[in-house]
């Protein structure tokens, strides 16, 4: 972390859990109340939703804004949205589905808003070292004293090594007390070790992964730029958000006139491919479709070759 993202990490920083998807539920048990309310930017990785409602707390879509052709954060909208129930904020950086590898200044600009209003930060980094050539990563918490202490870390070699299948992820929390109250809950639902198999893989792709990292990224941009390419000449109405990091294309079918029923069949029964619907990504996700191109480029174009044919109508 010190190396690739400048932040230096302290090993008592961190606790192991089942992967990040535990780990957002865990914290949220641990800082929240019924009734509480959490913030999340949408649209943005669905399973944030069920961690705030399937805790009894209440769900705050906080919608994140178009520049061009990329998302922004509305901050204004965003301080709004909070008040005294706002417990929390879940943050994804980089942003899934969206692609976007935020700067320093609209990280700092969130994280005196939430600092001002005693809003506790949650940031899902797990995305951290999959991030194009000419952006950089922000970690959140590297922004200075008050903001480490006041932000939560989740991050996991699982998406950059694919390694989900090991169940290992890493909260990170700087702050004594917030660290021994995460811990607590995470004993009060017997979470104490990872798996045996989990921390071996996770040390090994760190310890020996990088040069396969550097060509990984290389590949993954070759793999987008090429979506970007042929959606742009052949689906007609398709746009393909550019991504600045992650391997997650996002695909919008509003211009082509088609409601969510008909784009999913054509997807689905057309095209036979297994893409995310856009609207369980939350309010801004509608008439969209999320597409992983972390696969060989023959696959790649094989699938691209299907979903052209199941639109050129």
């Amino acid at each position: 972390m010190e190396r690739r993202h400048g932040w230096k990490v302290e090993p008592e920083w961190i606790s192991t859990t089942h992967g990040i998807v535990n780990a957002v539920n865990l914290i949220v048990q641990a800082f929240c109340e019924p009734g509480d309310k959490v913030v999340v930017q949408s649209p943005v990785y669905y399973p944030f939703f069920g961690a705030v409602t399937n805790n009894r707390c209440e769900l705050v879509h906080n919608r994140l804004a178009k520049a061009g052709e990329r998302y922004i954060m509305d901050l204004d909208s965003l301080a709004r949205q909070m008040d005294e129930r706002t417990r929390l904020l879940i943050l994804c950086s980089p942003h899934n589905p969206g692609g976007r590898v935020r700067n320093r200044e609209e990280m700092t600009a969130l994280a005196e808003l939430c600092l001002s209003r005693g809003v506790l930060m949650v940031s899902d980094e797990i995305h951290h070292d999959l991030v194009y050539q000419g952006n950089t990563h922000t970690v959140l918490a590297s922004l200075g004293p008050e903001v480490a202490r006041r932000t939560i870390t989740t991050t996991s070699a699982s998406k950059t090594f694919n390694l989900a299948g090991t169940m290992t992820g890493n909260v990170i929390i700087g702050d004594g007390s917030l660290s021994r109250r995460f811990k607590l809950q995470a004993a009060r639902c017997g979470i104490t070790m990872p798996n045996s198999f989990g921390p071996l893989a996770a040390a090994a792709a760190y310890d020996h992964g990088e040069p396969w990292l550097k060509e990984l990224l290389t590949y993954l941009k070759g793999n987008h730029d090429r979506v970007m390419e042929v959606v742009d000449r052949e689906m007609p109405g398709v746009t393909s958000m550019p991504l600045e990091g992650t391997y997650l294309a996002w695909l919008d079918f509003s211009g082509t006139g088609l409601s969510m029923d008909e784009i999913v069949r054509r997807v689905q029964e057309d095209a036979r491919l297994a893409l995310n619907h856009g609207r369980t990504f939350g309010p801004g996700g509608e008439l969209h479709m999320r597409l992983n191109f972390a696969c060989p480029r023959s696959m790649l174009e094989n699938a691209l070759e299907r979903l052209v044919a199941a639109f050129k109508s």
